[in-house]
């Protein structure tokens, strides 16, 4: 199993709309580094969800449902999404502001490359989080 992190606006889209709806495709990437991501998921992968631009901050768990097929949004067959699924939200959230000060989680992507909006995460690192949010 892989673990994933997926960046959304929760103005655009939030984790609670996202709950209430159940499940939705990842539309909408335009960098080929996470799309190349989105094709490298596999069904039942765990995602972190962080909401980005306001609140800074991953607020919970996500499985893949579906493995990547072409992006419903654009007729560009260079743009793939996948289906996710809500899994738990975390008991507490965790700050990027925490994340970048856990000297265990000093290489992660969302730190290297903050601006990328799908990326791979080691176990340790998606296990370090979890002890931050207290599950």
């Amino acid at each position: 199993m892989n673990h994933w992190l997926v960046k959304s606006e929760p103005f655009k889209y939030s984790w609670d709309k996202f709950n209430k709806e159940g499940r939705t495709f990842w539309d909408g990437v335009r960098n080929y580094q996470a799309r190349n991501n989105l094709r490298l998921m596999k069904e039942d992968d765990l995602v972190m969800w962080y909401h980005s631009n306001e609140g800074k901050e991953i607020v919970g768990i996500a499985k893949v449902v579906k493995e990547f097929y072409q992006d419903p949004t654009t007729e560009d067959p260079n743009w793939v999404v996948v289906d996710l699924a809500p899994v738990e939200p975390l008991k507490k959230p965790v700050t990027l502001e925490q994340i970048k000060a856990d000297e265990r989680l000093k290489d992660i992507g969302l730190v290297r490359q903050g601006r990328l909006s799908v990326m791979g995460m080691t176990r340790e690192e998606f296990d370090r989080i979890l002890e931050l949010a207290g599950e």
